[in-house]
């Protein structure tokens, strides 16, 4: 909880329980019982009393000790190739940050620097996160992440390890070609403005409530907000079984891809939002062990299927009044 890089870093944990204070303060009235003091509020029964987040738990510090040291190293060897590649052969290492502009012109080219980047980078996070949700195959790996019934901030890590690899790729590299493409075309990296190591934009990201994407308090931008700026609410959409929900708000940093794209969706309040992957084999996902081997064990039945002709129809899916999986399934 020290590293601002972690997203429950505690400044960012602190900004959450703030927030989910404001939310307590407001909606006291019509809290049910056994909710009305601000700890019963934080911490309810319903979610801890229920086993998956007590998984959650366990398998943040299992898959801290496993699964992170399996992948450890894999984003920098990817950003590094990808740099070298798109800076058309130089060394990350031998990259300069010197600028030879006046100070007006540094300070708006390393702004506008840090929001290119980080624009292209929440795209292709969009698009992986997309190729997921519609992929049989890698669906089988990313519905260990939508298996949690109930959420709470450590329920963010609840990710198989094929789901960090695609990520460290995807990111890892679109970061090393943007930045190693700056270099050759600017002969300088502009630095980006940061605060306690890590980019103002994503510090921003994570302060204004992110702990609460993965929690059950419902906070919802009003009006046409939560299309510019990602409200809890818009992620919690995204992890609700719910037929309308499935396959909505992929989107990280900027819901305007899930505009764009129209996989947006934001109900006026969280009345049909139900966590967890519906009647698929969620039953299954019930030990850390299983979170690991079950979803290669779909994968597998994924392929032989497609080999033997039996493909996953993607392109006439279920009625969704009458789908109890996830499409995808």
């Amino acid at each position: 909880m020290s590293d601002p890089n972690h997203r429950i870093y505690y400044v960012y944990v602190l900004t959450s329980v703030i927030m989910a204070f404001l939310i307590y303060k407001s909606s006291k009235a019509k809290l049910v019982s056994d909710e009305k003091t601000f700890l019963r509020f934080l911490f309810p029964k319903k979610v801890w009393s229920h086993p998956s987040a007590w998984l959650d738990l366990r398998y943040f510090f299992f898959h801290s000790l496993i699964g992170k040291f399996l992948i450890a190293g894999f984003y920098v060897a990817v950003l590094v190739t990808s740099f070298r590649w798109a800076s058309g052969g130089i060394s990350i290492t031998e990259a300069t940050n010197q600028s030879t502009l006046s100070t007006g012109q540094g300070i708006a080219l390393s702004i506008a620097f840090m929001i290119v980047t980080m624009v292209i980078s929440d795209f292709m996070a969009w698009y992986c996160h997309y190729l997921q949700h519609k992929s049989p195959l890698l669906w089988q790996f990313h519905k260990v992440h939508h298996s949690a019934e109930v959420m709470h901030p450590v329920s963010n890590y609840r990710e198989h390890p094929i789901d960090n690899l695609l990520y460290n790729t995807v990111l890892g590299a679109t970061y090393g070609i943007v930045v190693g493409a700056t270099l050759r075309f600017l002969g300088y990296i502009p630095s980006v403005p940061a605060l306690l190591g890590i980019p103002l934009l994503t510090l921003a990201f994570n302060a204004v409530g992110y702990n609460l994407r993965h929690s059950h308090i419902w906070l919802r931008w009003p009006g046409k907000w939560s299309m510019i700026f990602p409200s809890p609410a818009h992620h919690h959409v995204h992890h609700s079984s719910h037929p309308d929900h499935l396959d909505k708000n992929f989107a990280f940093m900027f819901p305007i891809w899930d505009v764009i794209f129209k996989t947006y969706h934001m109900p006026e309040d969280n009345r049909d939002v139900k966590f967890g992957i519906g009647e698929g084999n969620a039953e299954e996902l019930t030990s850390c062990t299983r979170l690991y081997w079950v979803p290669f064990r779909d994968a597998y039945r994924v392929v032989q299927a497609q080999i033997k002709g039996v493909a996953f129809n993607m392109s006439k899916p279920e009625p969704v009044k009458d789908r109890k999986n996830h499409p995808a399934e």
